[in-house]
């Protein structure tokens, strides 16, 4: 398992994709992972195809993306940007991903250059403790070993650890609960580009935000519980941040029915600025024992 600044820099190796030209690009996955690709990491490499092709003053403000098809892990992927619009203030993309010459995501992305206005937000949830004082996703995956080793195969760019219970514990040892709450961070160090950060917090968002429809129902995953898949994501960044300093990811589900669940989530400094909001709806499925 790797772990560590090591993880981060294979991260950041992750997202730096290869220009083939005509605002084509190549991305290629982790050799050690899930069977299918992982979400947060095609949405990620999504927006750094487009990120490449716009001004760098401006700035990724809100994404929406749907995954069409399960990725292979073993296939490299490309991406192709259409340059939607450049305006004054506002550049639009349209990123696609391909393997095999069919679509397995598509995402729209919007960027904005630096203005003045308006500056108010809902505040942070009180009585969270710090992030020093939550167990990590490890330790807590100590009392059920069958489920820490599956944990401890997947490389670990991004440290987390949920407050209450998460959903990869054994069936019937969660609690229900109508906020799941989990601290996040890239374990190490980012260089200072805006785009990475924005970049690693998509990767990072896809990581738990569908569990908060399990924790709705107190259920897990894997036998006993439920298998998922993200059908959409879409993303909103209000304010700068750093994606290597600790956030508070508030997650909430609104609703689930006919095998689909949504949760939106929001993304908070230890300070309680409020960087960023995630809305996702993602297909359950129960499984047996």
């Amino acid at each position: 398992m790797v772990s560590g600044q090591a993880a981060v820099d294979a991260l950041v190796r992750l997202l730096d994709l290869e220009a083939l030209g005509d605002d084509r690009f190549l991305g290629i996955s982790p050799p050690v992972g899930p069977q299918r690709v992982f979400g947060g990491q095609v949405a990620g490499q999504a927006l750094v195809a487009a990120g490449r092709t716009v001004d760098p003053t401006r700035h990724v403000h809100s994404l929406h993306g749907y995954f069409v098809r399960g990725g292979d892990p073993s296939e490299p992927i490309t991406y192709a940007v259409e340059r939607i619009r450049d305006g004054r203030s506002f550049s639009v993309r349209r990123s696609v991903a391909y393997q095999h010459e069919k679509v397995i995501f598509f995402m729209s992305a919007s960027f904005h250059r630096e203005e003045e206005g308006l500056d108010h937000h809902e505040p942070a949830p009180l009585d969270v403790p710090p992030p020093d004082e939550v167990p990590t996703l490890g330790e807590r995956l100590e009392r059920y070993p069958d489920r820490r080793d599956i944990w401890a195969t997947i490389p670990r760019p991004i440290d987390v650890r949920y407050v209450g219970e998460s959903g990869w514990v054994a069936p019937g040892a969660r609690p229900a609960e109508d906020h799941q709450r989990v601290w996040m961070r890239i374990d190490g160090k980012l260089p200072d580009d805006p785009l990475l950060h924005a970049c690693a917090l998509t990767f990072a968002s896809d990581l738990t935000l569908l569990d908060a429809v399990l924790s709705t129902h107190g259920a897990v995953w894997g036998p006993g519980g439920f298998v998922g898949a993200s059908l959409d994501h879409a993303m909103w960044f209000h304010r700068s941040f750093r994606a290597d300093e600790w956030f508070l990811y508030d997650s909430a589900s609104p609703s689930a029915s006919g095998a689909r669940g949504l949760a939106t989530g929001r993304m908070f400094t230890r300070t309680g600025r409020h960087i960023a909001t995630a809305v996702q709806e993602g297909l359950l499925r129960r499984v047996g024992g």
